[in-house]
């Protein structure tokens, strides 16, 4: 009876503290996951970010945006023809999944109005998503070449068919020199780079231009030097320079995307208040006949 009591005494505290160990634990657990896992608004945006911002609809969606929920969601990531392989290699990689070929291929194209046939009507200005053609009632329109997401929504609406597609030159992508050696990290390119950078990081990141660029690629003058003292004869300099030019032009792709979003917000924003400039003129009677007109698109 001593040593089942004695055992009694000391058995129930620690299962007692061990239970509450373990409670304290999950809850720090779950408090951890609620904090560390990105909200869905955010990834939605990191998503939405990647596409080109068309808003051309190609994808099923009436938006870019939400085709990024929908891909948050679990939707497909090959629907968007503009965007090309380029985003949906990026989307597989922000979103974890298998990248896939694109269901439907569509090759670079911008439009041009034959301004000789064109009557003025505005119809492709009000169905250009992002500002991208000029003229007024009556008055020959006019292409703005640099602003063309070639989304082909103005070509329905044109009476005339004064539109054609401009057929692009795709776009060559530059070779990343191939090696057969590795990195050894003796860090001799580091000693004798003159701008105190870190080659052998640049090489192992040349695959990924953002990345990179975290490591001053900006900063390289291709000097190579670092070539000269590389015991594996790495390509280093000749690396660094595609991945530079893969750089720039990532920048260019997001810069042209800021601003076709730039624009096409500011679109709506000018639409809304006009519908909402018209609703408050009528008359009561007329108010819900014109919101049902709005919504339906008419």
């Amino acid at each position: 009876r001593f040593y089942r009591d004695r055992l009694m005494d000391t058995i129930i505290p620690d299962l007692v503290a061990l239970t509450g160990l373990i409670f304290i634990s999950a809850a720090m657990l779950v408090t951890a996951r609620q904090k560390l896992t990105p909200a869905t608004d955010t990834v939605v945006e990191e998503v939405n970010h990647l596409l080109p911002q068309t808003q051309c609809a190609q994808c099923g969606y009436p938006g870019c945006r939400p085709y990024a929920e929908a891909m948050v969601s679990g939707e497909a990531i090959n629907l968007c023809p503009p965007g090309g392989e380029t985003t949906v290699r990026r989307l597989a990689t922000l979103l974890a999944r298998e990248a896939v070929e694109l269901i439907d291929e569509v090759s670079p194209h911008k439009v041009f109005i034959r301004e000789a046939d064109c009557i003025g009507c505005t119809l492709c200005i009000a169905a250009c998503p992002v500002d991208a053609i000029i003229g007024s009632q009556q008055q020959m329109h006019t292409v703005i070449e640099d602003l063309c997401t070639g989304c082909d929504l103005c070509i329905e609406p044109c009476p005339v068919d004064c539109i054609d597609l401009v057929p692009l030159p795709p776009l060559e992508e530059p070779a990343m020199p191939v090696t057969e050696n590795a990195c050894i990290n003796c860090g001799w390119c580091v000693t004798a780079c003159p701008r105190g950078l870190q080659p052998q990081h640049l090489f192992r990141t040349r695959n990924q231009p953002e990345i990179a660029a975290g490591f001053n690629l900006d900063q390289c003058i291709e000097c190579n030097r670092c070539d000269q003292v590389c015991p594996s004869a790495l390509p280093l300099t000749d690396s660094f320079r595609v991945t530079r030019q893969c750089l720039e032009r990532l920048r260019r792709d997001q810069s042209a995307i800021a601003g076709n979003e730039t624009r096409y917000i500011a679109r709506e924003r000018r639409q809304s208040q006009a519908e909402s400039r018209i609703i408050s003129r009528a008359s009561s009677s007329e108010r819900k006949n014109l919101l049902d007109s709005i919504r339906a698109g008419q």
